[in-house]
């Protein structure tokens, strides 16, 4: 085995984020350093299990604006983007000059 091409491992302190801490062994940072951690599994729902539904910037309601998804009893059954109109959809000019063709 070649040496020194490997990072050297030592003992450092993670500190989660509600504060407590703990020491482990890392190739992280140097000796004694203390690593905070921004997010951890006793927060994270990937671990704990509670799902959380944050609308950042109003994406979920430009999704729902732009495919029709309302969440009404009308639309519940229904594919995106479509509505019932009862009607028979129009042919768009694309397939009406594809069709003359």
């Amino acid at each position: 085995m070649k040496e020194k091409i490997h990072p050297e491992y030592h003992k450092i302190t993670v500190v989660m984020t509600d504060g407590t801490s703990f020491e482990t062994k890392s190739t992280w940072g140097k000796e004694g350093a203390s690593l905070r951690l921004d997010i951890d599994p006793k927060t994270h729902p990937a671990w704990t299990g509670v799902r959380q539904s944050i609308d950042r910037g109003g994406r979920v309601q430009r999704f729902k604006d732009r495919f029709g998804m309302t969440g009404s009893a009308e639309t519940a059954g229904m594919g995106a983007g479509t509505k019932s109109t009862g009607t028979k959809p129009e042919a768009t000019p694309a397939k009406v000059a594809a069709k003359k063709k």
